[in-house]
């Protein structure tokens, strides 16, 4: 991105975060109580203060101009800061012209300034700032036309001339006032301007719901206007002045206790509003996106970013510490209470961030610790990730209730059984290759370490909708509260249910599958003389499928988890009678013949001739499962076939 480029997109940002501000002003701003302060201080006999309906009115008016600031193009932007700015030098100006005119009439001096030194000190300064003055706001609003912001500067002139005290008093207010019709004629030869946009704006809305609809319209204004971003920097801007305050009007060294409450208690003021409180849900979004993506870059390097997970970008997050803070009604709280209540939010917050993390690590440990890569930095960082995620969970819990006196114990006991169930799957894959055997019944212990973590998280799942609807019945009801339950209960309880007991039946029946499959004999293993074509080990033991061909039992069964096809040809495996299982021990298949069988009975040929292949590697199914039924002069080359993600590679021979 050129340097023009982000200047625009900070400039898209920074101009537009007053607009917030002056929204969160506006809420917090309550017109009833400012008028009753008003009508017992010395201002009530002020008209301007004695129309409360007026006052309303500009206040709601208030909101209708941030919301245009906030949605302006940045163009448009750019030009109103401009000439606000422009303003407010010329107000400098003025301001810079009476205090000159003030002190020249305090000092009571009517002669040449040159011939008296204070005299000509005051002259030199205040010449000086109008002339800057002057060519900012020609800068500012590019034109050469320097004379149009120097009215401000005939009071200096007319004291030059010797013109009398009394009579600069008169032209510094004629000059004043000047100023104010140039601004005047500005504002109403630009007066037609605002409609103009407006008409623009409405005419391009319109074109683009007519087109593409209204998610589309609304998708392109939070992409332009940058929201996450705009009300983080809003959000942070309060927090950082509200901290500012408090350590500007401290001057002892404050405890580790008192920080901690500081640090809560300066949340709390930040998140008073609707606006300040999605500022704190955006900017703890973009945190744990900042978390969630450094634990990425520490596992797996710069190829973290090539596959990028959408649950894995904060907004879970960011959506959980709304959905507590609309649920508790955070924002009317007072600030003890608000702080006390944070400190529980943020805490269930971070242990949804350490979640995400597991979620992140538990795939690339186990997949190293599966792969037999001999890389020990690997190891050491996904352990060290591992042992992180186990030891500062306990460790926030300990900290937290040393603070607050709750248990929150249970809130971290989810991650601690997800990351030991993790760790003890890894032991166990560093053990098979340590012994370098496979273990027996390996996949029987992962599926047992799994499922009794998944138990508990489904113990725990159901512990927290029965206590939901204890509450909702006998406490407090709320439609948030019964919503949230509801949820719930239908994605944590019933779709774990399902598939919880879906992947229960799928074992069952590929263990029946696998127990109705017949044996394969010590002879039909040498004369088979060949590896599994799953794991690529020699079978010493072999089950035969109903299409004649050899796995290993264990094998086959974690095959039959996925799906109940052969390897190989993809023929349907159905469970079959012993004597079914009999006759097939009897007849294995043509192709998976030993190396000295070349020559099979005709009757074992297909119906239609399979043409013969060359020694290239093949990719196509189809011509594989040809390759598979070829016939029995054909002895078939190196080949390798994906199924299904499956990568097999057998080895025949050419036609002799």
């Amino acid at each position: 991105m050129a340097v023009k480029d982000r200047v625009e997109a900070v400039l898209n940002v920074g101009l537009r975060v007053p607009s917030i501000m002056l929204l969160d002003v506006l809420y917090r701003w309550d017109v009833s109580s400012f008028f009753q302060k008003i009508q017992r201080s010395s201002l009530s006999n002020n008209p301007l203060f004695q129309y409360k309906y007026l006052a309303l009115y500009l206040h709601y008016v208030g909101y209708i101009l941030s919301l245009v600031l906030l949605t302006l193009p940045r163009q448009h932007l750019v030009k109103l800061y401009l000439y606000v700015l422009t303003a407010l030098l010329l107000f400098a100006g003025h301001q810079v012209s009476r205090d000159y005119v003030r002190s020249e009439l305090e000092s009571g001096y009517e002669g040449p300034v040159y011939l008296e030194p204070l005299s000509m000190n005051r002259f030199t300064t205040a010449l000086i700032g109008q002339l800057v003055v002057c060519t900012l706001c020609s800068c500012v609003m590019q034109t050469k036309r320097i004379w149009l912001f120097s009215a401000h500067l005939l009071p200096l002139v007319a004291r030059l001339c010797l013109v009398p005290l009394e009579t600069i008093v008169f032209i510094n207010k004629f000059s004043m006032i000047f100023t104010g019709l140039e601004v005047i004629y500005f504002l109403a030869s630009n007066l037609l301007v605002p409609y103009n946009l407006a008409k623009t704006a409405y005419r391009e809305l319109a074109q683009v719901v007519e087109v593409y609809g209204l998610l589309a319209l609304g998708m392109s204004l939070w992409n332009q206007l940058v929201l996450p971003v705009l009300f983080m920097c809003f959000w942070l801007l309060l927090f950082a002045l509200q901290i500012y305050s408090y350590f500007s009007t401290r001057d002892q060294p404050t405890s580790r206790e008192r920080l901690l409450f500081l640090f809560l208690t300066s949340i709390a003021e930040c998140c008073s509003t609707p606006y300040s409180l999605l500022g704190l849900v955006f900017t703890v979004s973009f945190i744990a996106l900042g978390v969630l993506t450094l634990c990425k870059f520490y596992l797996q390097g710069y190829r973290a970013f090539m596959n990028d997970n959408t649950m894995h970008r904060g907004m879970t997050e960011g959506i959980t510490l709304l959905i507590l803070a609309v649920q508790t009604g955070l924002i009317e709280l007072q600030v003890i209470h608000r702080a006390f209540l944070l400190s529980i939010i943020l805490f269930i917050v971070v242990a949804s961030i350490l979640q995400s993390m597991l979620e992140i690590a538990d795939p690339i440990v186990l997949a190293l610790g599966a792969s037999r890569d001999k890389s020990l930095w690997k190891h050491f960082r996904a352990v060290s990730l591992c042992l992180f995620l186990l030891i500062f969970p306990a460790y926030m819990a300990y900290m937290i209730c040393q603070f607050f006196h709750m248990d929150f114990w249970h809130t971290v006991a989810r991650d601690l059984k997800g990351v030991l169930g993790t760790l003890l799957i890894y032991v166990l894959f560093m053990v098979e290759e340590f012994r370098k055997a496979p273990v027996e019944n390996m996949d029987e212990v992962i599926y047992c370490v799994n499922g009794t973590y998944r138990l508990l998280e489904f113990l725990v799942a159901v512990c927290v909708v029965c206590y939901g609807v204890s509450e909702t019945v006998f406490g407090e009801w709320s439609v948030m509260g019964s919503t949230i339950i509801l949820v719930h209960s239908y994605y944590n309880v019933w779709l774990r249910a399902q598939l919880g007991w879906q992947s229960f039946l799928l074992r069952r029946d590929a263990v029946n599958k696998i127990k109705s499959l017949p044996t394969a004999s010590n002879t039909q293993l040498e004369q088979y003389n060949d590896i599994c074509a799953i794991c690529y080990q020699d079978m010493n033991s072999a089950v035969i499928t109903p299409c004649s061909h050899f796995f290993h039992a264990g094998c086959l069964k974690k095959w039959l988890y996925v799906q109940e096809t052969c390897p190989l040809c993809h023929s349907q495996l159905k469970s079959q009678s012993p004597a079914a299982g009999v006759n097939s021990q009897e007849t294995p298949a043509a192709n998976q013949s030993p190396a000295g069988q070349e020559d099979a009975p005709a009757a074992k040929k297909e119906e239609e001739d399979t043409p013969s292949h060359d020694g290239k590697e093949e990719e196509s199914t189809d011509m594989c499962h040809d390759v598979l039924r070829g016939e029995s002069e054909v002895r078939v080359q190196r080949a390798v076939v994906d199924f299904g993600g499956l990568t097999v590679t057998f080895q025949t021979v050419a036609k002799s």
